[in-house]
């Protein structure tokens, strides 16, 4: 089977194949480091789902995870796809603080929020929660961090518990909603200021001719529409799942 592009999108879920994608998603590790060709562990649990990707893609999981999605899924099991790494012990990332320059990038690249800094200040990561995902690797611009084996000889389900599986998914989950808020907060401030500035933009612009400012006024009320229709869109979206959604 061919992996699909990122961009590639599943077909609508049928009841038994949404079923089959959340049994698929508790068989997964939950380290999100998207190795399997997908943005996160949901998103391959519902690609396998839907027949879009083959069940050997999970470098993390290895060859007992594959096997636990071949009982799953029905399919044989194969050996891990090189294309999408190799079966290891478990590692997690160390930063070397002597040349850590807090620049934040590794802290945003991190899906479960185990990194902790400020910009210009050093990073440090918190071994306990760390998925070995090694996401932070690339986004690290003086290349000052590394992964630590911390399995010994253990690989795959070995080296990594259904407790720490589904405690990495709940970090998850509040990363997910904590660039969601963040991102709505801020596009409420923006909303905010371009109110303010329409509701008095003749004492707001340097312009004095009418006609550009009214140009000017039609500009920000089409921005604050579009604001408007893409908050609107998620909740819309929602609605629709449920309606949908089988009795």
């Amino acid at each position: 089977m061919t992996t699909p592009a990122p961009t590639d999108l599943p077909p609508p879920l049928t009841p038994d194949q949404a079923t089959l994608a959340r049994r698929l998603d508790d068989a997964l590790p939950q380290t999100q480091c998207t190795r399997c060709g997908y943005p996160d562990c949901q998103g391959y649990a519902v690609a396998m789902a839907t027949g879009m990707a083959d069940i050997n893609q999970c470098p993390p999981g290895g060859a007992d995870g594959i096997a636990r999605l071949a009982a799953l899924t029905g399919r044989p099991p194969a050996p891990l796809n090189p294309l999408h790494g190799q079966e290891g012990p478990r590692g997690v990332a160390v930063i070397d603080e002597a040349w850590c320059i807090g620049c934040t990038l590794c802290i945003k690249a991190c899906p479960v929020d185990c990194i902790v800094g400020a910009a210009k200040k050093m990073h440090t990561v918190v071994e306990a929660e760390c998925t070995g995902c090694e996401l932070c690797l690339p986004a690290c611009p003086v290349d000052c961090i590394a992964m630590l084996p911390v399995s010994g000889e253990r690989t795959g389900w070995a080296a990594w518990s259904a407790t720490q599986a589904e405690q990495a998914r709940s970090r998850y989950a509040f990363h997910r909603m904590r660039l969601a808020r963040d991102q709505r907060e801020n596009d409420e401030r923006l909303a905010a200021k371009a109110a303010h500035k329409l509701a008095d933009l003749a004492n707001q612009t340097l312009h004095t001719d009418p006609a550009v400012i009214e140009r000017k006024r039609a500009v920000i009320e089409a921005a604050l529409a579009r604001a408007r229709a893409r908050r609107a869109a998620p909740a819309a979206a929602a609605t629709g799942r449920q309606d949908d959604s089988p009795a």
